[in-house]
């Protein structure tokens, strides 16, 4: 057994920040928190200490792909445009280079201040569409990654079977994602068999999207995964788009987010991402299931997908969690600017998304994503308390973004302020991954990366 004692002298508690924090942490889990205590031997933190973010929503192969796709052509630019340009270029990585992207990506996170992420892994077969000699290779090559990082993964491998809504036979840049009910069911198998061997690990599943999934398809496999973990998350792909919205409406005469809560029992367990096109019924509806809206604020803006509806779902209450999708932006601070200042330019207004009894945006927003996010990944973080995963953020104070704010101010400013480096140390499962804002393996993994862009871009 590995006992751990740390003293931080400022510290957010489920119960609000509190001073002279000793924190005891036994094989990666959190055993005791006590509040106004001595530090008495414990290894002292350097900073303020908040809990780790997670990250509810990643394809990691895309990394590789920012600031390839921003040249305007002769006609309107949209997401279905940039969609081709992707299954272009994911139509060379092979798994060698699948596992040194995301290894990069996931030490880059670690040092933004992100301690969990939920891989919506699609990316299963080679170049021609045919499975590996292991259908698991690719997915291996995100737990290696994740492995070489020291980051918690929620491994959600996605079932992805049609071009679009009623069923429609796959394109041909589909090819690589492509799954019967059968050769899914065994992956998943695979997966959560292999789940049991860490605390760092969970698996999931993914069913891509209403257009991806035929409702008799999506049934299946999650009847299959509720034998194996009746308790795993699922996540989906939703209303991203107006497009996609018309669609469904044309397949179902429901918009998706609509038809997913007549036609599934949507639960804690269920996150739906993006979920940016809501009417008001269905804003109400999908906070009061208490499903996790997974919101990828840098990405959305990026792809120009549109706004979510916060005021009106936050009013309501409703779970939600940031994501990186396709890691345009890598940092979980700018993310929650992005989610209110996305507001505040709709409706010309400032301090949209204020949290009842909390004056502070920047520490509402904070608390309530860590909230979401651990729902969404199904793991036991987001909380500095007894019988949470040790995953914490000492915050940097030495970044002049930072310096004299305390509390919720200091959430404000890492959010909302011109800082440069918020984070300086954190840990994952009870052990140091990132030291002054550095991580051990960092070098060789940007050796590994700068490789594969050099292949994937000759």
């Amino acid at each position: 057994m590995t006992s751990t004692r740390l003293f931080a002298t400022e510290a957010l508690l489920p119960q609000g920040w509190c001073n002279d924090v000793l924190i005891e942490v036994e094989d990666g889990t959190i055993t005791a928190v006590r509040a106004g205590a001595a530090a008495d031997g414990a290894e002292s933190l350097r900073g303020p200490v908040i809990p780790g973010m997670p990250n509810v929503h990643s394809h990691a192969f895309q990394r590789a792909m920012a600031g390839l796709t921003e040249r305007a052509g002769p006609g309107s630019d949209n997401f279905w445009a940039w969609r081709e340009l992707m299954y272009q270029f994911l139509g060379r990585i092979t798994p060698q280079h699948n596992e040194a992207v995301a290894a990069q990506l996931y030490i880059e996170m670690l040092k933004a201040g992100y301690t969990s992420v939920a891989e919506f892994h699609y990316l299963h077969h080679d170049e021609r569409g045919q499975a590996y000699a292991d259908p698991a290779e690719m997915a291996g090559r995100i737990v290696a990654a994740a492995n070489t990082a020291g980051i918690g993964l929620t491994l959600l491998p996605v079932f992805y079977a049609h071009a679009t809504f009623g069923g429609v036979p796959p394109n041909a840049g589909q090819q690589r994602f492509i799954h019967g009910i059968d050769s899914f069911n065994i992956l998943v198998d695979r997966l959560t068999g292999w789940a049991g061997s860490g605390m760092l690990r969970r698996v999931g599943i993914a069913p891509h999207s209403l257009r991806a999934v035929t409702p008799a398809e999506l049934a299946a496999i999650v009847s299959h995964l509720e034998t194996r973990d009746a308790h795993a998350p699922i996540h989906i792909h939703a209303a991203e788009q107006l497009k996609e919205v018309n669609d469904c409406i044309a397949w179902s005469h429901k918009r998706p987010v609509a038809w997913l809560l007549e036609n599934v029992a949507l639960d804690g367990r269920w996150c739906l991402v993006h979920a940016t096109h809501l009417d008001d019924d269905e804003t109400f509806r999908l906070a009061e299931s208490r499903a996790v809206a997974g919101l990828c604020p840098s990405t959305e803006a990026n792809l120009g997908d549109g706004i979510f509806n916060a005021p009106d779902y936050f009013l309501q209450e409703g779970l939600w969690g940031i994501g990186g999708d396709s890691h345009v932006g890598v940092d979980p601070f700018r993310e929650l600017a992005i989610v209110e200042y996305a507001q505040r330019l709709k409706s010309a207004r400032r301090n949209i998304l204020g949290t009842p009894g909390l004056m502070s945006i920047g520490g509402g927003l904070y608390r309530q994503a860590l909230l979401g996010g651990a729902r969404a990944l199904g793991q036991p973080v987001g909380a500095i308390a007894p019988q949470h995963r040790a995953d914490l953020v000492v915050m940097n104070t030495d970044d002049a973004a930072l310096v004299e704010h305390r509390g919720d101010s200091l959430l404000d400013a890492a959010i909302f302020g011109p800082v440069c480096r918020p984070v300086r140390d954190v840990m994952v499962g009870g052990s140091w991954k990132i030291r002054d804002g550095h991580h051990d393996g960092e070098q060789d993994a940007l050796a590994g990366y700068r490789a594969t862009l050099r292949q994937l871009l000759q």
